[in-house]
């Protein structure tokens, strides 16, 4: 289906509807957008994947920042950390610790009875290495989360926290204040779901252990993400299975998505940064495809079939053969992707099988997110990130032709996995957990807290072929 100028104009006036909500909110301005540069194709691009950043590049962009805490936290790294403590901060300390639990947190992790011994003894050497050796463990949980690595599947997030919170400088500005308390809460995310799930935890009696810990467990995923996501970002929640367009925290536009099947189809938890989006796109078909279920060969002795389903075949002389499918209603890829490179060839993107959206479980994708109203979404984004106006966008969208339109304000998107968390009508709810990725997470919390930890991702990082055509 090619969609009409009239009616990607009515889809574009519902994509300025969401940019208003911009403006209104401060984030935006009313003013007519500069389009950035439009780069279009003459011909079919394969879908390729750029270098791949660093492990810390993506999100250290975003915030300015470079990496300069040492990764493990050891004995090694620890004795520069060592500060003076008075009786009174190290009680302060101390009361810090016994209510830690109401963050999801436990005091017993933070050796609160050598502390308060030695408290008991007055100053001493000893007492100010035991109270900045505590210190620095809150700072650790509360700022990076306490899940060890191993326990986070497919968890890829660089948090910027470490650069922008070095537990030095925090104790150095706790002790300098003289609000102990203060230093440590302010470490504390500020999306509004990490205040919602504090208090259904204090709400939940602790009769009720599961809830308890599953309430912790969330509570301390919010901690593996930046402190402050941005004035404004994508999130989705894969469980959910739902996108989210949200402006200082609040919800402007929500779309339905289809996610990645369990296995190694499964969508990995990332934060990347949306660069540009890409109107009618081609879609350079898997090896596995082309090869494995013979599809090449299919299309180049039956060029009529295969153009009667957009693909073009091309064989090289080593015998190696590609298949590219060109924009159009069938295309896998549907009316738009979002570039948003990284090295797991994940991206939010149209499909054909608009259907699908009507499903309760929609775990049926090989890893990328298809995305409901995706080319509302698409206008919005490119208005938005002031690549194309309102005019250009219904003209590049109706065009038939892949055409990229660069963003001058590039999106940071959050790929996320929460099974308890607040759903699109801002109520708590629980949701399925389809990849069994709250196992380790909630067995961790039964384990003593890991000291010397890594912040780099441990997982395999599994290259997600672009999506198939249907599920």
């Amino acid at each position: 289906m090619k969609f009409s100028g009239k009616l990607a104009g009515g889809i574009a006036t519902a994509a300025l509807v969401a940019t208003t909500a911009f403006a209104q909110d401060g984030a935006g301005s009313s003013a007519s957008p500069q389009p950035a540069p439009v780069e279009q194709a003459s011909r079919p691009y394969p879908a390729t994947v750029p270098p791949p950043p660093t492990p810390r590049e993506s999100v250290a962009e975003v915030f300015g920042q470079t990496i300069s805490e040492p990764v493990v936290q050891g004995a090694a790294t620890f004795a520069p950390l060592v500060q003076d403590w008075t009786v009174g901060q190290a009680e302060q300390l101390v009361a810090v610790i016994e209510g830690i639990g109401s963050e999801g947190l436990d005091p017993k992790d933070y050796d609160l009875q050598p502390l308060k011994v030695a408290l008991a003894s007055g100053p001493s050497a000893e007492l100010s290495q035991l109270a900045s050796q505590s210190f620095v463990w809150l700072v650790e949980d509360l700022r990076d989360g306490r899940t060890p690595m191993e326990a986070r599947e497919q968890w890829f997030v660089v948090d910027p926290d470490r650069d922008l919170n070095p537990a030095g400088k925090v104790m150095e500005e706790a002790l300098a204040s003289g609000d102990i308390a203060d230093a440590l809460m302010a470490l504390n995310p500020t999306h509004p779901d990490y205040a919602k799930l504090k208090a259904e935890l204090a709400a939940t009696p602790a009769s009720n252990a599961a809830k308890h810990k599953l309430i912790r467990a969330n509570m301390d995923r919010w901690r593996w993400l930046g402190r402050d996501l941005g004035s404004q970002y994508l999130i989705t929640n894969v469980p959910e299975f739902q996108l989210r367009l949200t402006v200082r925290d609040k919800i402007i536009s929500t779309y339905r998505t289809v996610v990645g099947k369990p296995g190694r189809t499964a969508t990995p938890q990332l934060a990347e940064m949306v660069e540009g989006v890409v109107f009618n796109p081609t879609w350079t078909v898997p090896q596995s495809i082309v090869k494995g279920e013979g599809l090449g060969a299919k299309v180049l002795a039956n060029p009529a079939w295969g153009k009667r389903n957009g693909y073009v075949a091309t064989k090289g002389a080593n015998g190696y053969i590609s298949v590219v499918q060109q924009p159009g209603p069938g295309n896998s890829l549907g009316m738009m992707k979002l570039e948003m490179p990284n090295e797991h060839a994940i991206f939010f993107h149209d499909t054909p099988s608009r259907h699908l959206f009507a499903n309760d479980a929609r775990a049926l994708s090989h890893g990328c997110i298809r995305t409901e109203r995706a080319l509302e979404l698409a206008m919005t984004m490119a208005i938005v990130g002031k690549g194309a106006t309102k005019d250009e966008a219904v003209a590049i969208s109706t065009s038939g032709k892949y055409t990229k339109v660069m963003l001058e304000k590039q999106w940071p998107a959050y790929i996320t996995y929460f099974t308890m968390a607040s759903d699109i009508n801002g109520e708590m709810a629980t949701f399925k957990d389809i990849y069994g990725r709250d196992a380790p997470v909630l067995a961790s919390l039964d384990k003593p807290r890991v000291r010397n930890r890594t912040t780099v991702p441990t997982d395999e990082v599994i290259v997600i072929e672009d999506d198939l055509q249907d599920s």
